[in-house]
């Protein structure tokens, strides 16, 4: 592949060309397994490179040469991506290896579900982008009610949440103390997107149940439920969902 600026030739389809200094990926799509992964690059509405990265699992995934052996597959797939430069990367499947790929990058992730990703994100490539929150979680913290349930744990199931760059505004609501008791802790989930975009976020500290609206910059429930996907994969990564 040649650049679609100053036509030099690319070592590989979509890398960002080092001469005119232009990218040649818009989006990368990174679909993951434990032991293989697909790098999809996308540019002017069309898949135009495509590679594959894979590994062999060592260990039985907690010792030190299993954790060594995943850090370079996320090594080599993080690598992948930078040299494409992309505006935007989707991502789906192993959520080990999509955090220790994220840990590498500076890119916010965006999650793709669905039996085709790679069709799925060039479906949404016409789409408007989503406007980005630019403000400190506590900015963003509003409403009436100022009390959260979980002590510690429910300030950080509300600053995950504030800190995601599509939310708008978290409104904590009311403590309902009926609920059903959790063993398990703090635990947090957001809802089905309403058709404005906006969704939920219910925290559960053993009887006790927290509504908390949470306005996003989706616009409608279809780009909503991305976002809560997103949401509910950072609220699994910091340990406060099953």
């Amino acid at each position: 592949m040649d650049c679609r600026q100053c036509a030099t030739p690319l070592d590989r389809p979509g890398d960002y060309c080092l001469v005119c200094h232009t990218a040649n990926t818009e989006a990368v799509v990174l679909e993951l397994g434990r032991d293989r992964a697909t790098v999809s690059c996308i540019a002017d509405e069309s898949v135009v490179g495509q590679r594959t990265v894979t590994t062999t699992p060592e260990g039985d995934g907690s010792d030190e040469k299993s954790v060594v052996e995943l850090r370079n597959f996320a090594g080599l797939v993080a690598d992948e991506v930078r040299r494409k430069r992309p505006e935007e990367v989707y991502v789906t499947g192993d959520r080990d290896v999509i955090a220790a790929v994220r840990g590498q990058l500076h890119h916010e992730f965006f999650r793709v579900e669905g039996e085709d990703p790679v069709q799925r994100v060039l479906d949404r490539q016409g789409e408007p982008a989503l406007d980005v929150v630019d403000a400190a979680p506590a900015e963003k913290l509003g409403g009436s009610h100022s009390t959260l349930i979980g002590g510690r744990s429910g300030q950080r199931v509300i600053h995950t949440v504030a800190g995601h760059p599509h939310v708008k505004k978290v409104i904590p609501g009311p403590i309902d103390a009926g609920g059903s008791s959790s063993p398990t802790g703090v635990r947090a989930k957001a809802t089905r997107a309403d058709t404005n975009g906006n969704v939920r976020v219910l925290i559960r500290d053993g009887s006790s149940v927290q509504e908390n609206r949470v306005v996003t910059t989706a616009g409608d429930r279809e780009l909503g439920e991305h976002v809560r996907d997103d949401l509910n994969e950072a609220l699994r990564d910091a340990e406060l969902q099953d």
